[in-house]
């Protein structure tokens, strides 16, 4: 099975159909989706639409910090942030916010641990920035002999670590479209990086798929019309931050 992982779409409809499609011709035979569906950008109802038919036609899709959409109380100071939520939860329909509730935090599908940001502690939205980091989100599932992939987003980059000791994991380099052997023998940890807002300078959208018959993950990086998403953004209203994010890659 080749699973295709998306995560931080961001209510980037574009972004998130370019890496579907080219998911499709990557031969890509299921979907997850890890997070952050929503928040920043400008297509939230779309975005959650298409997710709920990838959902009904056998998708896994975790929820994010960006998903739990509370009730704010925009005052007229508010910064960039607080709007764009605002806007975002009034975008949405009751049916739409009420299924983004109800998604899980973490899935567990064959030997794949899913969550948007660690396993230790999915709730609290910790950033695997580094291997110490990894190496704790990794010793939180590793008790479970079944379990040899955590693949999660949260951090809008792309990175993959393995575990040496128990006490130990190191960073494996990457490149786009270059197939890494993730051997089941030992235990690896992925981020795959933003569809809907890249942050590393580069504006093509990010995903990865996991083969889990050859036991190879790859990196992807896609290019989608993102000068259409950022205007996008400024014609709904959005903070400008977010379409020069769209824009630039940062």
């Amino acid at each position: 099975m080749k699973l295709a992982l998306l995560a931080d779409v961001h209510a980037n409809l574009p972004a998130l159909d370019a890496c579907l499609d080219h998911a499709r011709e990557q031969g890509a035979d299921g979907f997850a989706i890890l997070g952050d569906l929503v928040g920043y950008g400008p297509h939230p109802g779309q975005v959650v639409e298409r997710c709920r038919w990838l959902q009904q036609e056998g998708a896994l899709i975790v929820r994010g910090n960006h998903d739990f959409l509370p009730e704010l109380d925009v005052a007229p100071d508010a910064g960039w942030f607080e709007l764009a939520a605002a806007w975002t939860r009034e975008q949405l329909t009751e049916s739409q916010r009420d299924w983004l509730q109800q998604l899980p935090l973490t899935l567990l599908f064959d030997k794949v641990f899913l969550v948007h940001a660690t396993a230790d502690a999915p709730e609290r939205w910790q950033y695997v920035l580094e291997e110490r980091t990894a190496n704790r989100s990794m010793q939180a599932v590793a008790r479970h002999t079944e379990i040899r992939y955590v693949l999660g987003g949260h951090v809008h980059e792309q990175s993959l670590f393995y575990r040496i000791t128990d006490r130990e994991m190191v960073r494996v380099p990457i490149k786009p479209n270059v197939a890494i052997h993730v051997r089941s023998q030992r235990y690896w940890l992925a981020t795959v990086g933003s569809a809907g807002q890249p942050r590393d300078g580069d504006t093509r959208a990010n995903y990865a798929i996991l083969d889990m018959d050859e036991e190879k993950l790859t990196f992807h990086r896609v290019v989608y019309d993102h000068s259409v998403v950022a205007e996008d953004s400024r014609a709904a209203g959005l903070p400008e931050k977010l379409a020069v994010r769209i824009e630039t890659g940062f």
